[in-house]
């Protein structure tokens, strides 16, 4: 059964307490941590402070136990961004960079060369991005003002260890669900969308964003950040510079059975200690993904500059882009609205390159927000063979911050 979610979500509801539809928790500028991070967020500190931007998300929950391939239980979803909206098809400009290249961003070739990003963007896990591709350009060529063929952005991330990956429990209906129902204003955080599986340093992990507003060349602007994390190992973890991953060894991944025959050498919930399975096989493994908008005029080559930077906000919170993890990041500007439309010669604005920095400061601030943001949305999630992922505990990170002397609320 579908049930809408604040409309932009759909959640399959086969028990009462669905994690992700508790209070909402505190983010980062809640908890005193943003001024550490630095910089200034937006109103909404959130991807849609750009203006036009929209988000929407559909969220795929049901069933529990032991796992049946292609029954569940189900632990996955989609996440769309619209640059201009989803009324507005005008391309933007844009361009992609990948920290390290073990995951899948389709789209990327015409972005490159084109420096063009024309229809939305979409997140969803590894083995989804195929009827996520192909639901977008259903939605697409139907569309008035539409190109009639496309080649869309669409990335993934692994959330194998707590959904029925191979059982493809993404329909398009889902994602023209998330299309139709995307909105600007607040985004849903945490386990939600795309992200609703996924593992980041550890803990449970999922969707996250950030805005920050600056001034450079007499303007104001915007940079915002939107996120699916599912990377890092614990160890690395790294909270305003502060160790936290080292502060928090414990509350690792775990199976909520006893059946000793649901997945082998994976630590039992009830068995006390840290997570006994080799660590160095999956040493960096998974993924992150990162989409960063701004309403500053910047050229492809310019944006190709501006995403690279999303890569040291992943730095900054530990990730190093180990061999295993797919760093895929993207790109745009909602500056020079009609640069792409076949009408004669363009005339399009550009900021300087001497005044660039500013907003290279705030994609990497945004973008360490953003996972933290992630990180502290999402809620400990049981999912199939009863895998369970816990959920970053606040209060033992307020108490890792101030061990550090670094003050929270």
């Amino acid at each position: 059964m579908l049930i809408p979610r604040l409309s932009r979500s759909l959640l399959v509801l086969p028990f009462a307490a669905v994690l992700s539809a508790q209070s909402p928790k505190p983010r980062a500028r809640e908890l005193g941590i943003s001024p550490m991070i630095g910089g200034t967020p937006g109103a909404l500190d959130a991807i849609t402070d750009v203006v036009g931007v929209e988000v929407g998300h559909t969220t795929l929950i049901s069933g529990s136990g032991k796992l049946v391939v292609g029954q569940g239980p189900v632990r996955t979803g989609v996440t769309v961004v619209h640059p201009r909206g989803k009324a507005n098809p005008d391309p933007v400009m844009g361009a992609w960079f990948t920290l390290n290249g073990n995951g899948e961003m389709t789209g990327t070739t015409w972005l490159q060369e084109s420096g063009f990003l024309e229809g939305p963007i979409a997140i969803t896990n590894t083995h989804s991005v195929g009827v996520v591709r192909d639901a977008i350009l259903q939605w697409q060529v139907h569309r008035p003002g539409l190109q009639p063929w496309g080649l869309p952005v669409v990335a993934e991330t692994f959330d194998g260890f707590l959904n029925d990956v191979n059982g493809f429990h993404v329909k398009p209906e889902h994602v023209i669900a998330a299309l139709d129902g995307a909105k600007g204003g607040p985004v849903l955080e945490g386990a939600v969308g795309g992200g609703t599986g996924m593992v980041c340093h550890g803990f449970k992990g999922g969707i996250g964003t950030a805005s920050r507003k600056v001034e450079t060349n007499g303007h104001a602007y915007t940079v915002g950040v939107l996120v699916q994390c599912n990377y890092g190992q614990r160890r690395e973890l790294r909270v305003a510079g502060v160790p936290v991953g080292e502060e928090i060894p414990d509350l690792t991944r775990c199976i909520a059975s006893s059946d000793a025959s649901i997945r082998p050498g994976v630590r039992r919930c009830s068995s006390p200690g840290l997570d006994d399975t080799n660590d160095a096989a999956r040493d960096g493994a998974g993924s992150i993904i990162i989409i960063v908008a701004t309403d500053a005029p910047l050229l492809p080559h310019q944006l190709k500059r501006l995403v690279t930077r999303a890569a040291l906000g992943v730095g900054r919170m530990g990730g190093k882009g180990e061999n295993g993890s797919g760093d895929i990041f993207v790109a745009f500007s909602t500056a020079n609205p009609k640069a792409a439309a076949d009408t004669g010669v363009a005339h399009v604005e550009m900021l300087p390159n001497a005044a660039i920095n500013p907003l290279f400061y705030a994609t990497v601030q945004a973008t360490e927000e953003s996972i933290l943001n992630a990180l502290l949305a999402a809620e400990t999630m049981t999912g199939a063979d009863d895998a369970r992922i816990f959920a970053l505990p606040v209060d033992r990170l307020i108490t890792a911050l101030k061990k550090y002397g670094r003050a929270a609320r």
